[in-house]
């Protein structure tokens, strides 16, 4: 027991043991200058960068503070920093060829952040795929979706397709395709189209509804009819407008024929004469 408690003595009395004080008290610092910093950046640029632009600022000089505070704690214990470079160099490389997909993701992070095609907030369509923008990371894109499941898109997809931002600007443009009977005026239709939407609060005066003959389809003539709406209204005037519509077009008499289809099998015909032969031969 004496020996230990010696031995302990011996060591706290020694330089190594000095260095590791430092060096825990360096990283304890580390920790509290990298948050402080951090969180001041944020707070210094808050009224000029979006919400993920301040995430990524944040974590960046957070953890890039952190990685200095470590090394110098690291070289206060003996280490040598070109050996430890040299060992981060191997680590970096090995961890590239093992993990190819996230580093991919990364990239494309990147590429996403420096283009800014979409913010947290906004609706974003990729195939099938709609929903609200949670958060925007280096690997991937968050999303909700309307029935409220969550979905995970890597950010590799987003750079190799094809994806809509329905929210990037104040407007929208609702289209409403539109069948009526051969029967009906179109002059009319235009006219109780647009006193439908001029009517409604949740439409745009300016720019005006477009109507557009969209050609003569196998049961109706169809039409879009398209009115413009602030982005925040768009589903509450897709669903308000429509019943409005109908709700017109049946006080005016007009006709949304249903589709149907007549079928011609040729002239009619006599059924085939039909003669019953008694048989020569009877059965024994």
């Amino acid at each position: 027991m004496e020996d230990l408690i010696t031995t302990i003595t011996d060591f706290i009395q020694t330089q190594q043991f000095l260095n590791v004080i430092r060096a825990i008290l360096i990283v304890v610092g580390g920790f509290i200058i990298a948050r402080v910093i951090s969180s001041f950046l944020v707070r210094a640029t808050k009224s000029t960068l979006d919400p993920h632009r301040l995430m990524i600022l944040k974590r960046g000089s957070y953890y890039g503070i952190l990685a200095l505070f470590l090394t110098a704690a690291l070289i206060q214990l003996g280490f040598d920093l070109g050996i430890l470079l040299g060992t981060a160099g191997i680590l970096t490389v090995a961890l590239a060829f093992a993990s190819q997909t996230s580093m991919s993701n990364f990239i494309s992070g990147l590429f996403l952040i420096a283009e800014n095609p979409f913010q947290v907030g906004d609706l974003l369509q990729i195939g099938t795929t709609v929903g609200e923008v949670l958060e925007i990371d280096l690997l991937s894109v968050k999303l909700r979706k309307f029935d409220n499941t969550f979905v995970r898109l890597p950010n590799e997809l987003l750079i190799k397709s094809e994806f809509w931002t329905l929210t990037k600007f104040p407007i929208r443009r609702l289209d409403l395709q539109i069948g009526v009977a051969y029967k009906e005026d179109i002059g009319r239709v235009r006219d109780i189209l647009v006193e439908v939407a001029d009517k409604n609060p949740l439409s745009l005066e300016e720019p005006r509804p477009l109507f557009i003959f969209q050609g003569f389809g196998d049961s109706a003539i169809e039409i879009q009819f398209s009115v413009w709406v602030l982005k925040d209204n768009y589903l509450p005037l897709k669903n308000s407008i429509q019943e409005e519509i109908k709700q017109a077009f049946d006080s005016a008499g007009i006709e949304i024929p249903f589709p149907h289809r007549t079928l011609y099998a040729g002239s009619m015909t006599d059924p085939l004469p039909v003669q019953v032969v008694a048989s020569e031969f009877q059965s024994v």
